[in-house]
């Protein structure tokens, strides 16, 4: 029987850093303010990534499934 991961730390660690980072971002200090935006960018972009490849490594799963069965 499968068991569901349990994320709550890393949900709340990544709450967390982005609340950090989001007040960063609205703070007068323009290197911080510019380095909050650059790192939400590139936190963006990674999520992005990871969604590509799990779609790619689904579609790879289906085709050796497929294969496994012909």
């Amino acid at each position: 029987m499968f068991i569901k991961e349990d994320n709550t730390y890393n949900e709340m660690r990544e709450s967390s850093t982005m609340q950090w980072l989001n007040e960063l971002s609205e703070s007068d200090h323009v290197v911080n303010r510019g380095g909050a935006k650059v790192t939400l960018e590139y936190i963006e972009y990674l999520n992005r990534r990871i969604k590509e490849l799990e779609a790619k490594n689904t579609l790879k799963d289906e085709f050796l499934k497929k294969l496994k069965h012909k």
